[in-house]
């Protein structure tokens, strides 16, 4: 008698938490989902400038503290756990990338304007090819004027050898995210070593040139941080439009199948 007394307590027991789990899916799974509307509706209002929807910064410290409570809630909706089901694990990787991202955007939104500011001019993103371009043709405007004065090739061959790829395209791309100037002071010693061979019209050109090599390193260290913050843009805001068709798709399966089941 104890026995079945007992596995009907357990069989009560399991039902009713049962019961609980459920709901607290059920739950977390409608507030997760409100959450993410929420936060996508932050993009949609940096786009909808005509209308009074309050201070931009005062929506955004509210992204960032609906973000920060959506992990929480996630945690709890998949029971702190790895999910089962390929939409499930592909619903939760769309999501820790949408999060992850959010706060590497936090991060980079915080340290990299402050960063720009402090090095050289600021320059548009889509000015910096030009830019770049108008660079280079000044430095070989250098290097052919000082040829036809001196009647001389050591300039032009220094700059071929030595600055010409420098001078054609972005480099050092990683090591300006560390803020590192360790390759542009490295080319600089190497001009100043070579001066000591040259005339005075011809070091005249290279320390014109070795200006040059500051601005288009400071060039450089704009397009680096600002790619990353192009990128960082591409990477969250479709996934989260993406997060949102992902969850009404699965909301329609559960709900589908807690018909079926029931």
């Amino acid at each position: 008698m104890a026995l079945i007394a007992l596995l009907l307590l357990f069989a009560v027991a399991n039902y009713l938490l049962s019961i609980t789990l459920h709901r607290i899916a059920m739950v977390s799974g409608w507030t997760l989902f409100l959450l993410v509307v929420a936060l996508t509706a932050y993009n949609l209002r940096k786009r909808i400038t005509f209308l009074p929807l309050g201070r931009s910064a005062t929506w955004l410290q509210v992204h960032i503290f609906v973000g920060l409570l959506s992990i929480a809630v996630f945690g709890m909706h998949i029971g702190w756990r790895i999910p089962n089901g390929v939409l499930e694990v592909a619903l939760a990787v769309v999501y820790l990338t949408v999060a992850l991202s959010g706060i590497v955007g936090l991060w980079i939104s915080r340290i990299f304007p402050r960063r720009l500011s402090d090095r050289g001019e600021e320059v548009f993103f889509a000015r910096i090819p030009r830019v770049l371009h108008r660079i280079h043709a000044a430095v070989e405007h250098e290097v052919l004027a000082c040829l036809k004065e001196d009647d001389s090739t050591a300039v032009p061959e220094f700059y071929a050898d030595q600055l010409r790829p420098f001078f054609e395209r972005h480099h050092h791309f990683w090591k300006h995210m560390i803020k590192s100037r360790r390759d542009e002071q490295k080319l600089l010693r190497k001009m100043d070593a070579y001066t000591r061979y040259l005339n005075s019209n011809e070091k005249q050109t290279i320390e014109s040139m070795k200006d040059y090599v500051k601005v288009k390193s400071d060039l450089d260290f704009h397009f680096a941080h600002q790619t990353v913050l192009k990128t960082w843009l591409f990477i969250h805001v479709p996934l989260s439009y993406a997060l949102v068709v992902m969850a009404i798709f699965h909301m329609i399966l559960v709900y589908a199948f807690a018909g079926a089941v029931y």
